[in-house]
């Protein structure tokens, strides 16, 4: 037998043989590291279901004062539309959104045809708009007035 060929063949067992060992080890960690993301993308579904259910569970129902149904003002979420705000609400909305700018509660009144020179009917239209800002659907300015959120 040549002993270079049989050099030749030593030499290529012990690269492949460091290489097996490389690849071992490689294996080994692709191996870990998916363990570890399988078990992460579990915590991430039961954290995800539990988040919704307690956003389920505090989602505002329908109330009743005196005996009468009374529609509590949902919070905004990315996905809902104002179809669900009752009507009085969505004409709101849609005021403050055609304005140029902010707008106070004047203004507002003044397009929905409000008499806002006295006050009691000026009042409860103010309550609406920040009860709009409490649940997300608009937002106030440090100054008072209302405008759309960003």
């Amino acid at each position: 037998m040549d002993p270079e060929l049989l050099e030749r063949i030593t030499a290529r067992r012990a690269e492949l043989d460091e290489r097996e060992e490389l690849l071992v080890k490689e294996l080994a960690e692709v191996r870990a590291e998916r363990d570890e993301l399988a078990v992460a993308e579990r915590v991430l579904e039961r954290v995800s279901e539990q988040l919704a259910n307690e956003r389920a569970s505090a989602a505002p129902a329908p109330g009743q004062v005196g005996g009468r149904a009374v529609m509590l003002i949902p919070h905004r979420t990315p996905d809902m539309e104002e179809t669900l705000l009752p009507p009085d609400y969505q004409r709101i909305l849609a005021t403050v959104r055609q304005a140029a700018g902010p707008v106070m509660a004047r203004q507002v009144g003044d397009a929905l045809g409000i008499d806002v020179s006295v006050r009691s009917k000026l009042e409860p239209l103010r309550g609406k708009l920040v009860r709009l800002v409490d649940r997300g659907w608009l937002r106030k300015l440090p100054d008072g007035r209302f405008t759309t959120r960003l």
